[in-house]
């Protein structure tokens, strides 16, 4: 008799708690999009529509990409990579998670967007300052606190000169913040960036555009950073 598959975000822990445990901080995520393909879960970060605040950004900003690059990190099965790449951005989107990008090809099969397996923490040396346009939404926060610094630099450093980073995440719970993973390795994500950590993005010679608490339009009573960096162009 087939069981109902648990609902993912239910189920999130049973995967990350052993992987932290193990000293592997970014495996647990293929493991738990191949149990979604095995209907043991539901399938994890499985929206078939951008994100509503990288949509209100994007046309409030006359968002165009003709001629210029853009890359998602964490890209999951692609809604927002597909959005960016119909502004007319050449785009590539990346996962640590191999089993999410075959989803994504597979849900995307008539897609311009070039679609990898690649580990944020370890991108390819030819992505350096590459990027007209980087966006980042809900993956550093996936990440334990001791990673959100490294982590962060190699977001930055995908910014092309004259490049723009848009992060959008969670805005931590005051009264809950942010700590790091016990030594037992028990889970407790996700772990939402700070006001310190999104004021220190701007670094590296990213400087802060705007950096925005502004209200999930589909979740009322939720709130989510929205912030924006830019590189000066180099003379």
């Amino acid at each position: 008799m087939n069981r109902e598959p648990i609902d993912w975000e239910q189920a999130e822990d049973s995967f990350l708690g052993p992987s932290l445990a193990a000293g592997d901080a970014t495996g647990w995520f293929d493991r738990l999009y191949a149990a979604a393909v095995d209907g043991r879960v539901t399938m994890p970060w499985s929206r078939e529509n951008p994100h509503p605040l990288l949509v209100d950004w994007a046309h409030r900003t006359q968002l165009r990409g003709a001629g210029r690059t853009a890359v998602v990190v964490g890209c999951a099965l692609g809604a927002d990579a597909e959005f960016i790449a119909g502004l007319g951005f050449t785009t590539v989107a990346f996962d640590v998670s191999a089993t999410a990008i075959t989803l994504a090809r597979e849900r995307h099969p008539d897609t311009g967007v070039t679609y990898l397996s690649a580990d944020l923490l370890d991108t390819p040396a030819e992505w350096r300052h590459a990027f007209d346009l980087v966006v980042e939404i809900i993956t550093l926060q996936a990440l334990p606190p001791d990673l959100h610094a490294r982590a962060a630099a190699a977001v930055r450093d995908l910014v092309a000169s004259d490049g723009t980073l848009l992060v959008i995440g969670a805005v931590p719970d005051t009264e809950t913040p942010n700590t790091a993973v016990p030594d037992d390795g028990t889970a407790a994500a996700p772990w939402p960036l700070t006001r310190a950590e999104i004021d220190a993005l701007a670094s590296d010679g990213l400087h802060a555009v705007a950096i925005d608490t502004l209200p999930m339009p589909d979740r009322p009573g939720e709130s989510r950073w929205r912030a924006v960096y830019h590189r000066p162009a180099q003379n």
